[in-house]
Parts: C-alpha cells; sequence; structure tokens
C-alpha cells in the first residue's frame, strides 16, 4: 500500500472549444487525511474529482489513486472508491435499506456479507430506525446522511464527497461532518469540496484551486500566512473578486 492516496502530475483538462478546466495540477493528497479542495464556481474543483474518479480522462498528466493509475485502472479504482455528487442520486420511491443494498450492489456487494455489512452499517450512521421508510420522506439531512452511507457501503479506501452538505441545515451539516470524521478515523481518506467556511476549516488540510490552477495549498494556518488574510472566508472572497476580474 503507498503512503499516498492522491497523486497528481501536471494533470490537465482541455475541453472541447479549448476551455482548460483544470491546468497542470500537482497534488498530494495523504492516506486518512481530511483534505479540503476550495475556489469559486468555475475553478476546476468538480472536473478535478471526476477525473480521480475514472469518470473523465485527462487531457495531459497522470495521477495515481490509492496507489492505481487513473487511465490504466479506472475501472479498478471506482472498486476501492466512494463518490457522493453534487446532484441529489438517492431513489426516492425505494426505502432506506432498498437504497443501501442497490448502491452496495452497484459497489460488489452480494449475499450474507451485503447483508451483514448493510446492518451494521445502518447502526454505525443511525439510519436502523428508518430503514423502511421512503426515501423520499426523509428531511434534507436524512437524505445526505444516507446519501453517504451509499457512498461508504462498500468500505471504500478513499471518499469524494463534491459540495456534499448544500442546502442542509446547520445542525445536520455538523452531523454530517462527525461521520467523516468517523469515517477517517478508520483509515478513509476523504476529500471534499465545499462553499462553507466553516467546513473547510475543519479539513487538515486545503487545495485552493483558481481558473484551473492550484494558488494556495496547506494547513489552514499556512493558507492564511500564504494569503495575508485573517480568516479563510477572507481568502475565499478575495479569490472571487480576482476570478470576476479576469473575467471581466
Amino acid at each position: 500500500m503507498t503512503a499516498e492516496a492522491v497523486v497528481t502530475e501536471g494533470l490537465q483538462k482541455v475541453f472541447q472549444g479549448g476551455l482548460v478546466a483544470v491546468d497542470h495540477l500537482d497534488l498530494t493528497i495523504h492516506r486518512g487525511e481530511v483534505f479540503g479542495l476550495l475556489g469559486p464556481n468555475g475553478s476546476g474543483k468538480t472536473t478535478t474529482i471526476r477525473m480521480l474518479c475514472g469518470l473523465l480522462t485527462p487531457t495531459a498528466g497522470r495521477a495515481t489513486v490509492v496507489g492505481h493509475d487513473v487511465e490504466r485502472e479506472s475501472e479498478l479504482i471506482r472498486t476501492k472508491i466512494g463518490y457522493m455528487s453534487q446532484r441529489y442520486g438517492l431513489y426516492d420511491d425505494l426505502t432506506v435499506y432498498e437504497n443501501l443494498r442497490f448502491y452496495a450492489t452497484v459497489y460488489g456487494l452480494h449475499g450474507r456479507l451485503r447483508a451483514e455489512r448493510l446492518e451494521k452499517h445502518m447502526d454505525e450512521i443511525g439510519l436502523s430506525p428508518l430503514r423502511t421508510q421512503l426515501a423520499g420522506t426523509l428531511s434534507g439531512g436524512w437524505k445526505q446522511r444516507l446519501a453517504l452511507a451509499c457512498a461508504t457501503a462498500h468500505e471504500p479506501e478513499m471518499l469524494f464527497l463534491d459540495e456534499p452538505t448544500a442546502g442542509v441545515d446547520p445542525a445536520a451539516r455538523r452531523a454530517f461532518w462527525k461521520s467523516i470524521y468517523e469515517l477517517a478515523a478508520h483509515g478513509t481518506t476523504i476529500l471534499v469540496t465545499t462553499h462553507y467556511m466553516d467546513e473547510a476549516e475543519r479539513c487538515q488540510r486545503l487545495a485552493f484551486l483558481s481558473r484551473g490552477h492550484l494558488i494556495g495549498l496547506g494547513t489552514v494556518q499556512e493558507i492564511l500566512a500564504q494569503f495575508k488574510q485573517p480568516t479563510i472566508e477572507d481568502v475565499f472572497i478575495e479569490l472571487q473578486r480576482r476570478d470576476e476580474g479576469a473575467a471581466a
């Protein structure tokens, strides 16, 4: 097992028409780390995640995730990671348990192993009392918790969370982050994007992207020192101003 969960070298994605979404990204994420990928809309965060998950082919450069090459071993990588996208991915007309069973099957769990894993998993995340409730009737916070459970049903080595708490109330966000740190404590590497700066400050390290470029990397204190700003929110606001000015 390699010491690093993610390594990118010169990673680039150019879309049709010449749009450079990610430009020569060099990044390392340590195993067991809670790592935040931040930046204004259009900075390249989601494109980066989709390349690392094997869903987009890089235009140039290389990347490994949990020790496997994203281009040559994308199918293998998808069995070892969990991915929770910005888009709502639950089936409203299925129960909590049925959603979990479906995603566990997609990730390769079957039979007795699947049944035992799901019972344990529902207890860990607090979903057991809701097992027969339709997903469509859950509150926003419980939907997010179920989505997290679905993404981790197969006990992935690494978890990608793309703005996982968007639109969820503060209490539900706190509960969600408690679950994230419990996963990290058991060895799961977490990469998360967020527009909530209080969540960003919970990450052990941060990377800031701007128009596809990596422009900041380090702990919260290192980022504040680099940008000479008092808070992470001020850093984010400064980047938004830069991007808006460059686009004008």
